[in-house]
């Protein structure tokens, strides 16, 4: 079937590159923005994508590659959700509605991808370092090339972006740094930053006094030295008295601004003029996620990104529910509520989350208890080593993020919680491949990095009774950190029973058994070994299935049992095969110095793309088709 392709407006459609962007009057930047502002609303209407944070920043985007020489100058963009614009106007317009598909264009800038896309980006808080990095090679080659990083103020929360302008303030090299300032990461923005940012910007009269001030250094171009030192003398007091000027200048910073981010040409003239100033420099714009679209403006943290299909003029959704039946909870939505009922019989557990209460659905902890829950911002290393700290202190802290983000508080889980032994448990939402937002955002390495940290359980739950029932034993469980992990998605919409019941830790369960081989799953794509098996007791093969639950401590118990009554084990999960959940088993029979064969299933030691959940399964041989690949080559070998 043929995807949907918007339609270009008139300007848009001849503008293939950079270049012909430059080819056109500054006066026309502002017909172009409209354009791509509609472009991009009529694609993700239909296809879905990542929406209010591209639509903040379209002048800015048209801006800078009409002023920059780009792709020899380097625009770095943070996070990437903001570059969908940039993908279009360098020359992958006609390929935009295959944007988050399988084997389509990436939802973030790829270098692999694109000239343009200078570096790769889907965690937060990384442009200035990388800026840094670039205007450093740049200097060693003595070449004139110019640096930009965008970063969200989102993003400034994120301890890497200061340490970056700290170290760039002090190797005073020619870069640029905008900060985009629109009070939204995914959700709304936390911390004493945002609240000055928020202060100073909604200021008329420093707006005011700020613009006077440009204007009588930028445009008296006659004036004497007295005169314009006089003026800048001034420029820098104010500055450093009533704006975030003075943080910035004692990093090492010229700062300009706040300027408004959505008129394009005084955007233009802003960076023509920046473009002349050397050393590092910071323009500190405001703009509006989701500028353009009124549901998004009104709603930014919903419409931070849109996976179904809605009207373009009203943001009504447009998805039909599935054969009239209400979907199944998501596994988010599933912690969320039960966190909520834990929390209600016991008064110690907290819940914290780096800014994602809404990916992680602590938004129902945070109405109910908001004095026992807190959003850290983008700080995933401050956000373990506060839970660390909360549970040093007898609270039971619950720690809920991707299992991508909890790769950058590694060092934390083991200095501050594991060594401690403190009983922080990680909620890891998003493990396996998550889809559409590809390598940057799948969670496949958390079952490895953790199994080999000491005072560390490793838990994946098979369904969402077992996920509640997890929680609870968890809860209650005060002798080392506790780790459950579930995907990205819907549960299986199995009725649940009130309440919960303890788990025996390290413990799995039998789910049916069969003949000479036995397939041992971790986590919630047991239900794809359910599926196949189906399948093969159509031709008279009855494999047994095994739910494992914990990689750590691992059932060696069934086990036993299963080297005891099957002839071949295969191992099944949605993470990396390296060190996950299969090597644990391989290990544990390797131990046992049995001869019985061992097949991990999991993902290749490879940099998977994206597409959907599915599609990725399959490609790395890990759904229904693949298991029963692997069971019939099992069998084949015992005939």
């Amino acid at each position: 079937m043929d995807l949907y392709k918007p339609k270009p407006g008139p300007l848009l459609k001849n503008i293939d590159s950079p270049a012909d962007l430059k080819k056109l009057k500054p006066d026309q930047l502002q017909d172009v923005c409209d354009e791509l502002r509609e472009f991009i609303i009529d694609m993700v209407s239909v296809h879905g994508g990542h929406f209010g944070a591209s639509l903040g920043v379209i002048e800015l985007t048209v801006a800078l590659h009409y002023v920059y020489n780009t792709p020899d100058d380097k625009l770095i963009w943070d996070v990437g959700h903001q570059a969908y614009g940039h993908k279009i106007l360098t020359g992958r317009r006609e390929d935009f509605h295959t944007n988050r598909r399988y084997k389509g264009l990436s939802g973030f800038p790829k270098r692999t991808e694109s000239d343009y896309d200078t570096f790769g980006v889907g965690h937060s808080s990384t442009s200035i370092s990388a800026g840094l990095g670039m205007a450093i090679a740049r200097d060693l080659d003595q070449s004139d090339k110019k640096i930009v990083s965008i970063i969200g103020d989102g993003a400034m929360t994120g301890g890497m972006a200061f340490e970056a302008m700290n170290n760039a303030g002090a190797l005073k090299s020619d870069m640029l740094v905008i900060l985009n300032d629109n009070n939204m990461s995914i959700d709304p923005n936390v911390g004493a930053l945002k609240e000055y940012l928020a202060e100073i910007t909604t200021s008329k009269t420093f707006n005011l006094m700020r613009d006077e001030i440009y204007d009588l250094l930028g445009h008296f171009k006659t004036a004497g030295d007295k005169m314009r030192k006089a003026a800048s003398k001034l420029e820098r007091a104010m500055t450093a008295a009533i704006t975030p000027g003075a943080l910035f200048q004692a990093l090492g910073f010229k700062y300009y601004g706040p300027v408004d981010g959505h008129n394009v040409d005084a955007l233009r003239r802003h960076l023509e003029d920046l473009r002349t100033v050397s050393g590092p420099k910071l323009l500190h714009i405001v703009t509006v996620k989701g500028k353009g679209f009124a549901p998004a403006e009104r709603e930014q943290t919903k419409w931070h990104a849109q996976s179904s299909p809605f009207d373009k003029i009203t943001g009504k959704s447009l998805a039909k529910p599935v054969n009239g039946n209400k979907p199944a909870p998501k596994y988010q939505d599933v912690f969320g509520e039960a966190l909520v009922e834990l929390a209600a019989a016991n008064e110690d557990i907290v819940a914290i989350t780096p800014a994602m209460p809404s990916g992680s659905s602590l938004w129902p902890m945070m109405h109910t208890f908001p004095d026992r829950s807190f959003d850290v911002g983008i700080a995933e290393q401050h956000a373990v080593t506060f839970a660390a700290g909360l549970a040093s202190e007898g609270k039971k802290a619950f720690a809920a993020l991707y299992s991508t983000f909890l790769q950058r508080a590694y060092d934390q889980v083991i200095h501050d919680v594991a060594i401690q032994k403190l009983p922080v448990v990680f909620c890891i939402d998003r493990a396996g491949l998550v889809g559409a937002d590809g390598p940057t955002h799948h969670g496949l390495y958390d079952v490895s990095f953790l199994r080999a940290v000491p005072n560390m359980i490793v838990s994946s739950p098979m369904d969402e009774q077992d996920l509640r029932d997890m929680m609870y034993t968890a809860s209650e469980y005060n002798d080392s950190a506790w780790a459950v992990r579930y995907p990205r998605g819907r549960s299986t919409g199995m009725k649940l029973r009130e309440g919960f019941e303890k788990t025996e830790i390290g413990k799995g369960r039998i789910i049916k058994e069969g003949e000479k081989v036995a397939v041992l799953s971790f986590g919630p794509i047991g239900s794809y070994v359910i599926e196949a098996g189906t399948r093969l007791a159509e031709e008279q093969i009855h494999i047994g299935h095994f739910d494992m639950r914990y990689a750590k401590p691992i059932d060696t118990e069934m086990i036993d049992y299963v080297m005891a009554n099957y002839d071949r084990i295969i191992t099944l999960e949605d993470g990396t095969k390296l060190g996950g959940f299969g090597s644990a088993v391989a290990e544990y029979v390797a131990e046992k110095g049995l001869a019985i064969p061992v097949k991990i299933m999991g993902v290749p030691d490879a940099i998977i793309e994206h597409g959907t959940q599915k599609e990725l399964h399959d490609e790395v041989g890990i759904g229904p088709d693949g298991i029963v690949e692997q069971v019939k080559k099992a069998l084949d070998v015992l005939v």
